[in-house]
């Protein structure tokens, strides 16, 4: 089995700007969205399709949707908490119909959407250092 990988890298390779993350239905949002490549899952958006387009000509079998962060804890910073079920069933829609696609063009390779979760915008350590996650807050301790 192959598995897709380095979507986060791939999408920031191509310099997005923030008109790239608004598509039609986020062209009036009042917060900045660059850098929430889950807006890239927008129905409205070409970019996923052409981001998972490009990972199957590289022969992965099993897909993951273009979701990084599509939790309302992520998405809180954007202010599109309100977003996060339509960014995964779209994320989700997008994925299965490029991968349709491309085993409707090549049967004996069938292309497989999987669900994944993360990476997450938050730190779940509680250590005040992030470079070392193993230092525990002496108040903590001490409890």
């Amino acid at each position: 089995m192959v598995l897709d990988g380095a979507m986060g890298t791939m999408i920031q390779r191509h310099k997005l700007e923030e008109k790239d993350f608004r598509g039609e239905r986020l062209k009036d949002h009042p917060h900045p969205l660059k850098g929430n490549n889950d807006c890239c899952a927008s129905p409205d958006q070409t970019s996923s399709r052409k981001f998972i387009d490009s990972i199957l000509k590289r022969v992965p079998i099993l897909l993951r949707p273009i979701l990084l962060a599509a939790t309302s804890v992520a998405q809180a910073d954007y202010h599109l908490e309100f977003l996060v079920y339509d960014l995964n069933y779209q994320g989700a829609k997008i994925a299965k119909e490029v991968a349709d696609e491309f085993t409707k063009k090549e049967p004996s390779k069938p292309r497989f959407v999987a669900g994944s979760m993360g990476p997450t915008t938050k730190l779940a350590s509680m250590s005040p250092d992030v470079n070392n996650p193993a230092i525990v807050p002496s108040r903590l301790i001490n409890w």
